[in-house]
């Protein structure tokens, strides 16, 4: 089956920092553009960063913006989501998704309904 396996979340204060991953099982990152989502527990799943092919172009939700880096590393089958000065607010399930077709939104950044291959997701929690 393929769908991305998210690792890296767990419990940091505010003003911590922590790095997702999201490896890429049974197919390949290449050509493929990636979004990270989060999801809190009542509302609709969040895209907050993405990383477009093949021009790897980044977009990021103005929340995240200058706190979030995405990548995806050239030769690996695996996106990361480096996360800095954490807040409470960033607490959530966060998921990554590919897509052949990006579209960036004007009052949402990406359209979850585009992307596929979703994991099990990887837990944050941002709280002293």
């Amino acid at each position: 089956q393929s769908q991305f396996v998210e690792s890296g979340g767990g419990l940091v204060q505010p003003g911590g920092s922590l790095t997702l991953s999201c490896y890429a099982s049974g197919f390949r990152l290449d050509g493929l553009s990636i979004g990270w989502f989060r999801q809190v527990p009542g509302k609709d799943r969040e895209g907050i960063a993405c990383i477009a092919s093949p021009d790897e172009t980044t977009y990021y939700t103005e929340s995240v913006k200058g706190r979030f880096t995405i990548s995806k590393p050239r030769g690996q089958n695996t996106a990361f989501l480096q996360m800095n000065d954490l807040k409470p607010e960033d607490t959530g399930t966060y998921y990554c998704g590919a897509t052949v077709r990006l579209r960036i939104g004007v009052q949402r950044l990406l359209y979850p309904a585009d992307f596929g291959s979703w994991g099990q997701g990887t837990q944050v929690t941002v709280s002293s």
